[in-house]
This record gives structure tokens, sequence and C-alpha cells, in this order.
């Protein structure tokens, strides 16, 4: 696989991230993944839990098992988005060992159990944690690999947002909405790839932000039911389904039509073949 293409998934302990990259290792690319948790039931600060407390499933070490038994290439990488140097040293090490990047996936975020507090109840040091883990970690990723992309003549960004980003809660935080912390990071989080795609338009290098949608990850089968029920019950879609449209937006769309948007996930299925195809 040494002529193959080199992608970066950053987030692929488990959920999306995890589902990304595996669908790129399948497709004949070969994968960097990267994350905070190398291990299965490794604690971290500012970190998701299921109810009983226990971390939630997923690790870099399973991930990169699987890419390995579907006969991929795998890198696996330490990534903190809280730590810039972590994230500097994990393109650092990507670059390294394949001396190249031609896709970048910025699906990793900062989680925490205040990152949806209430407006009155924001404390300056969640907002700065947002600011690092929304703004200041993935721009510096992103302009770095990017540099690269254009020094290659190609490449390919997707950002992975959300519609917290760019409407209004439907609810008070309290009560199932997201808060302004979260709101914020992804607002800010989701004007990158158009910018990048104004800039560089004619590179060769694209930009996508993706809006996956509801989507039955690890993360929020803890946080909002038992076994995924209430995600079934609000029509949640299988990981494979962003990944998928992900995949394709870095090998289908050449031309980059669907750039200067947010790609909504839900106007997409998957075909008998596993790819993503429009509704």
């Amino acid at each position: 696989m040494s002529g193959a293409p080199v992608v970066l998934v950053t987030g692929a302990s488990r959920g999306i991230g995890r589902a990304t990259a595996l669908a790129f290792a399948r497709a004949g690319w070969r994968v960097a993944i990267a994350a905070r948790t190398q291990n299965s039931g490794e604690r971290h600060a500012h970190q998701l839990a299921t109810r009983d407390g226990t971390p939630l499933a997923g690790s870099l070490a399973e991930t990169a098992h699987a890419i390995e038994a579907a006969g991929g290439e795998v890198l696996a990488v330490p990534m903190d988005l809280l730590d810039i140097a972590s994230v500097d040293a994990a393109l650092d090490a990507v670059l390294a060992r394949f001396g190249r990047i031609d896709a970048l996936i910025n699906n990793a975020i900062y989680q925490s159990a205040s990152l949806n507090a209430a407006f009155l109840e924001i404390d300056d040091g969640e907002l700065q944690r947002v600011f690092t883990g929304y703004v200041q970690a993935p721009f510096r990723l992103t302009r770095r690999a990017l540099e690269r992309m254009l020094a290659q003549g190609a490449g390919v960004i997707v950002n992975v947002t959300s519609g917290a980003g760019e409407t209004d809660p439907p609810l008070p935080a309290a009560k199932g909405g997201w808060g302004y912390a979260y709101g914020a990071g992804k607002g800010a989080f989701s004007r990158m790839a158009g910018v990048i795609a104004t800039e560089h338009q004619g590179s060769g290098v694209r930009a996508y932000t993706v809006n996956p949608g509801v989507v039955a990850t690890e993360a929020l089968k803890a946080t909002i039911g038992d076994n995924g029920e209430l995600a079934r019950r609000l029509g949640a879609a299988d990981p494979a389904l962003p990944a998928a449209v992900i995949l394709m937006l870095a090998e289908g769309d050449v031309g980059g039509a669907l750039q200067k948007r947010t790609v909504q996930v839900p106007d997409y299925r998957l075909d008998d073949s596993g790819r993503a195809v429009p509704r």
C-alpha cells in the first residue's frame, strides 16, 4: 500500500471517527488515527462517561486492530485537543511515517459535563477550554496540514460539525438543548472549511463542513438512554452513514461542488454496497 493516499482521522477511538477510519481503510487508504484514549478503560479529565461512571467503550488500540483485521495499514497516535503540543506531535508522526497527508478528517471534539451549562452558569475556564478545543487546536492542525497539501498540489479537509453551530437550541440546556459554550465552539469551527475553500480555490485542495445529524454513537447512547433506545426513536443513524458521506466527499466530489455549504448527512442513505447516495 506504499502508493496509497493517506488520511488522518481525529477522534477515532469510537463513534463516527472509528467508522470513518474503517471506511477509508476498506477503500484502500493508509490510515492514521488520533485520540486521547489509547486503551479501553482509560480515564481523562473532561470526558463523558456512562451512567454508572465508567468510561465510554472504545479506544485507538481497538480501532487499529479492526483496521488491521480488515487488511488496512494503520498508525495510531495520541492526541488531546487541550494539549496543542500533542496536536503538533500527532501530525509530525503522520508525516514521519507516510511522508504526506492527503485527507484530514477533523472529527475529535472537546467534551465535558459542563459543556452545555446554562448561560449564567458557564465559567471562564470552560470557555477557555472550548476555545482551545474547538478553535485553536483544529486551526493549528488544519493550517499545518493545509500547508503540506498545498505543497503537494492536492488534498481534502473534512470538518465534522453540528447543527448546534448553525441554529438556536430547541430547548434550554437544562431540558435537553445545547448551551452557549458548545454552540459557540461549533459555530466557530463551522466557518473554517468555507474560508479555506474560498481562499484556496483552484489549488487542488478541497474543504468541507459536514453535519452528521443524530448518530447512534457511544456518547449519544450514554447521554440520552440505555442501549440507544431514545436514539432509535429519534431516528439516529448508524455511524457508517456519516463515514460513507465523508469518504464520498474525499473520493467522489472531485470538482468540489459540495464545498461552501454544510453537507447534511441525513440527506444521504447507504446503498446496497455501503456507499453514500442522495435520498
